[in-house]
């Protein structure tokens, strides 16, 4: 669905678009002039989503698609392309959070978020390199990993597995890109982030997650997304706790997993009960859907005007 007239601008395909990072990267993107096509499995939240970029002089079309399947991430290709005549960046915000023990979480939670977190991304990647391939000029791919794909946790088995295939699989794109100079991949990397992913997880625990502190804004990884657009840089880690806890993971590996499952059970778990749920895992919760989750964050205010 389109909401406002085409105009000539650089046009960007941003999949997780309704809620989040995702929704924080439109903003940005809308704010600096940019054509969007958002793409979730929501359309009332993309609907709202698409009225807050409009309401910047964006044009906008918002495709409903699930990124666990292909067929549906290269209809919304197709449908942008056809819309805008081309697509300049592809961003892949989209994720699926579920907590639990590893033998707690049920099997089609954990291979759903597996679908969504690792085999979706290639999906996005696949369609964004095949766009790319068939025009001229340059195509920048931008996937947002996590911490968690650089370390392991306890409890997060899903969303952990997912992340480090995903850091293995923007390294081996990023290598084979080498090939087509005009083609750029990058990585962003965030910690702890104020985003409704934690209150939406699917939880097995008993209680909800949250971010352990220090938490980022969306806004904050939002920057590093569309920096890296300008930039083409490969690899950004958002989050000023990042480059510690990576190094005594790699470091002090003994004393790291000694550690991290009490740690997480204090900070990575909050005090909110709940019943065994599958959050959206297995379908979207549009009225979940928002830029900010309920955590205090370090960096309140994007640099760029948004609307809200």
């Amino acid at each position: 669905m389109a909401h406002n007239p085409v105009r000539s601008s650089k046009v960007a395909l941003v999949m997780g678009a309704s809620s989040g990072i995702g929704l924080a990267s439109a903003l940005i993107l809308a704010a600096e002039g940019w054509s969007l096509v958002l793409v979730a499995r929501s359309h009332p939240s993309l609907d709202r989503a698409a009225a807050r970029c409009v309401r910047l002089g964006a044009p906008t079309l918002v495709v409903e698609a699930d990124v666990g399947d292909s067929a549906a991430v290269d209809a919304a290709f197709t449908v942008a392309a056809e819309r805008f005549g081309r697509i300049d960046a592809v961003v892949n915000t989209a994720a699926a959070v579920a907590y639990g023990r590893f033998a707690d979480v049920p099997v089609e939670v954990f291979d759903k978020a597996i679908t969504t977190n690792l085999l979706g991304t290639a999906n996005v990647a696949r369609a964004a390199l095949r766009h790319f391939g068939r025009r001229p000029g340059r195509g920048d791919l931008v996937l947002v990993g996590s911490l968690l794909g650089k370390i392991a946790v306890p409890m997060m088995s899903s969303y952990v597995t997912g992340k480090w295939g995903v850091q293995g699989l923007a390294r081996i794109l990023q290598i084979e890109a080498r090939e087509t100079p005009d083609v750029h991949v990058s990585l962003v990397s965030p910690g702890s982030v104020n985003t409704p992913a934690y209150s939406q997880a699917a939880s097995y625990l008993g209680w909800h997650g949250r971010p352990p502190p220090p938490v980022d804004s969306p806004d904050k990884v939002a920057a590093a997304v569309v920096g890296c657009l300008n930039s083409s840089r490969r690899d950004r880690s958002v989050g000023i706790a990042n480059g510690f806890v990576i190094a005594g993971f790699r470091l002090l590996p003994s004393v790291f997993d000694l550690l991290v499952t009490p740690l997480m059970k204090l900070a990575g778990l909050s005090n909110a009960s709940t019943p065994p749920t599958a959050g959206n895992v297995l379908q979207a919760q549009p009225d979940g859907d928002q830029q900010y989750g309920q955590w205090p964050h370090l960096f309140r205010r994007p640099r760029r005007r948004v609307a809200r």
